[in-house]
């Protein structure tokens, strides 16, 4: 585990951040805790090491500016990657169907997925390759940020108040919370893999 206690008596707000901004700016969310951040970062304010306005208003920004860059960076260059029909990996039908799928589920898609550890880091760039309209885009992702940042900064802060000593077994609560998140995306991912291999009738 991430030592997310340490990052934050080491480098405050300013490291957190830092972090924030690269887990979705520079899609590094594989490796870094943007949840069990953020997490920690509400036990702090409980605990009065940070101030829970200053707190949440960071972690958005920082979020923001984060899913932004992502968007811009799929948006400029996606086309330029898939341009290569015959690629292995990279062909011009994923973006064509990126496009398709953020034009009817795009404003959903990108509230939801402010929920989801890995898929937050992904949601924006998509968002930029499939062409999502910016207005729009900054709509609903100013919104999600807003409301995640609010929401998990709150659930640590809420944990701090009601178990002691939160800090000493802080990373157990982390794992189970993302866990419980990852579950319906895996979930989701089964069941659609699993009607995918059933047979069918002629």
């Amino acid at each position: 585990m991430f030592p997310v206690n340490h990052i934050l008596q080491i480098g405050g707000l300013w490291l957190l951040a830092t972090f924030i901004f690269t887990e979705v700016g520079l899609f590094l969310g594989f490796i870094l805790p943007g949840d069990t951040l953020v997490l920690t970062a509400g036990v702090f304010a409980k605990e009065g090491k940070f101030a829970l306005s200053s707190t949440i208003f960071v972690i958005a920004l920082a979020a923001i500016a984060g899913d932004n860059l992502a968007y811009y960076i799929g948006r400029r260059l996606g086309p330029k990657v898939f341009t290569k029909p015959d690629s292995l990996l990279l062909k011009k039908s994923h973006i064509n169907r990126a496009e398709k799928f953020y034009e009817k589920y795009g404003p959903k898609t990108v509230l939801i997925a402010h929920f989801f550890p890995v898929i937050r880091s992904f949601s924006p760039l998509l968002a930029g390759v499939g062409k999502m309209k910016y207005a729009k885009y900054f709509l609903y992702d100013l919104i999600g940020d807003i409301a995640w940042s609010i929401i998990m900064t709150l659930i640590g802060y809420y944990i701090a108040s009601q178990i002691p000593h939160i800090n000493t077994y802080i990373n157990l609560v982390l794992v189970a919370v993302v866990a419980i998140s990852v579950i319906p995306v895996g979930w989701h991912l089964y069941q659609k893999y699993t009607k995918k291999k059933q047979p069918k009738l002629e």
